[in-house]
C-alpha cells in the first residue's frame, strides 16, 4: 500500500515535470519563420517639415476715407472686381457749426488776400509803365555825374583833397548800381506779384471747395479731399465692413481712420505660415513647397519659399517664425483669400537610393549598424553609413545591397500605429 503511493507521488511528480519543461520551451521558443526579413530597396526619400498657415493675397489694400461723416451710399459689393479710381462709397459730412464758422472765415480771409496781391500787382505794373523808380534813379545818376566831373576838375586844381573827391566818386558808383538794380527790379516784382496772385486764387478755392463739402457734402474742384471714396488699386473687392448709414472716421496722423472696403490683387496669391524654430535654420529663400488647401481635396499646389521672418514669436510656449512661399495654381482655379492650408517644404530629396526602415536600425557609441540575417539562428551586427530620412525610411550610402536580408526589430503597438 505504501510503496503503491510512492510510486502514484512520483508518476504526478515526474509527469506534472514533463508538462512544466513543455510549457516553458513552448513559451521562450520563437520559430525561425516567425522573426521577419527583409531586402533593402531603391526609393526617393524626401526630408520635409509641415507648417499650417492660409492663403492670402499678397498685395491687399485697407481702403479708408479722408473725410469724417456717415456713409451715404455704397457702390459696390464683397466680390466684385474694380480698377484702380473706380467709386466705392459716397461720404455725407456732417459739420459742427465751429468747422462751418472757420470755413467761412477762411472763405473771407482767402477773398482779402487775393484782392490785396491783385491791388499790388496793379500797382507795380502801373509803377513799370511809367518808370517812375527807374526814372527817379536815372535822374540821380546823372546828378551824381555832374557831381563828379565838378569835383574832380577841383581836385585836379588843387582845390580839394584827393579824399573829398573821392567821396563824389563813390556816389557815382552807388549810384549807377542803383540804376541797374531799378531796371532789374521792375520787371521781378511784377512777376512776384503775378505768382502771388495765382497762390491768392488757389487759396480762395482751397477754401470755397472746403466750404461747400461741408455745406452740401460735395464738391465742384475737389482736389485730394472727396467726399466719393475711390479704390487705390485694381483687383476684387474682399470685404466691405460697413453699410449705409455708418459713422466713419478719416485717416490722418493721430488715426487710422475707419476701413470702408479691403480690396486685394487676387492674380498673385501666397502661403503664410509659421515654422518652429527647431526647423528654421534649414530653410532657406528658393526652395520648393508642396502646399495642400484644405477646402480644394486631392489637389497639390506647388510653390517657393519666398521670406522667412528675421524674428520670431512665442506662441503656446514655443518660438514661431513667419514664412511665406509663392503659390502656383492654374487659372482655371478659383482660390479664396483665408484658405487654411499646409505646407511641405522640402528640405531635401534623394532620387533612387537604397533605404532601410529607419526603426531598424542600433546604435552602439557612435556607430550605426544593422542585423543582418546570415542564415538560420545566426545573424551579424554590420555598420552602416546612412543619408538623409523621411522619419520612416533611411538612405544607406554604404554597409548594404538588395541581395542582404535584415532583421526587422519588434516594435510596439504604439510605434507601428504612428509609423501607420
Amino acid at each position: 500500500m505504501n510503496k503503491g503511493c510512492l510510486y502514484s507521488i512520483l508518476g504526478a511528480v515526474l509527469l506534472s515535470s514533463v508538462f512544466l519543461g513543455f510549457y516553458l520551451w513552448r513559451k521562450n521558443y520563437q520559430p525561425e519563420e516567425s522573426v521577419e526579413h527583409y531586402k533593402p530597396e531603391y526609393k526617393t526619400i524626401v526630408d520635409k517639415t509641415v507648417t499650417s498657415g492660409s492663403i492670402k493675397p499678397r498685395k491687399e489694400v485697407f481702403i479708408k476715407p479722408q473725410i469724417s461723416g456717415i456713409v451715404e451710399e455704397l457702390f459696390c459689393k464683397a466680390g466684385d472686381v474694380v480698377k484702380k479710381g473706380d467709386p466705392i462709397a459716397k461720404i455725407k459730412m456732417v459739420p459742427t457749426p465751429t468747422n462751418l464758422n472757420s470755413a467761412k472765415s477762411a472763405v473771407e480771409m482767402a477773398r482779402i488776400n487775393l484782392r490785396d496781391a491783385k491791388r499790388r500787382l496793379e500797382l507795380q505794373a502801373q509803377l513799370q509803365d511809367e518808370k517812375w523808380d527807374v526814372a527817379q534813379a536815372k535822374t540821380n545818376l546823372k546828378l551824381a555825374e555832374i557831381e563828379e566831373q565838378r569835383n574832380k576838375q577841383l581836385y585836379e586844381e588843387g582845390v580839394i583833397s584827393q579824399q573829398e573827391y573821392q567821396q563824389f566818386n563813390n556816389q557815382l558808383e552807388v549810384a549807377q548800381a542803383n540804376y541797374e538794380n531799378a531796371l532789374v527790379n521792375s520787371n521781378r516784382s511784377v512777376d512776384q506779384l503775378k505768382a502771388e496772385v495765382d497762390l491768392r486764387k488757389e487759396e480762395l478755392n482751397q477754401a470755397v471747395n472746403n466750404l461747400e463739402l461741408l455745406e452740401s457734402g460735395r464738391a465742384r474742384n475737389s482736389g485730394q479731399v472727396s467726399n466719393i471714396i475711390t479704390s487705390t488699386i485694381s483687383g476684387m473687392v474682399l470685404e466691405i465692413p460697413v453699410e449705409e448709414g455708418f459713422s466713419v472716421v478719416e485717416r490722418n496722423n493721430f488715426n487710422e481712420g475707419t476701413t470702408i472696403a479691403t480690396v486685394a490683387d487676387m492674380n498673385e496669391l501666397i502661403f503664410e505660415g509659421r515654422v518652429d524654430e527647431s526647423d528654421v535654420g534649414k530653410l532657406k529663400v528658393g526652395i520648393p513647397i508642396e502646399i495642400r488647401i484644405g477646402a480644394i481635396e486631392n489637389e497639390v499646389f506647388q510653390g517657393q519659399l519666398s521670406y522667412i521672418a528675421p524674428k520670431g514669436n512665442e506662441e503656446e510656449g514655443a518660438i514661431k517664425f513667419e514664412i511665406e512661399a509663392t503659390l502656383d495654381y492654374p487659372e482655371d482655379v478659383f482660390i479664396r483669400s483665408g484658405y487654411s492650408a499646409s505646407g511641405d517644404i522640402i528640405l531635401e530629396k534623394a532620387e533612387g537610393v537604397l533605404s532601410i526602415k529607419e526603426r531598424d536600425l542600433l546604435f552602439e557609441n557612435d556607430t550605426t549598424m544593422v542585423e543582418w540575417y546570415k542564415g538560420g539562428q545566426s545573424y551579424e551586427k554590420i555598420p552602416l553609413e546612412v543619408g538623409i530620412s523621411d522619419g520612416i525610411h533611411i538612405e544607406i550610402k554604404k554597409g548594404l545591397d538588395t541581395t542582404m536580408l535584415i532583421k526587422a526589430q519588434e516594435i510596439t503597438e504604439e510605434e507601428e500605429s504612428d509609423e501607420e
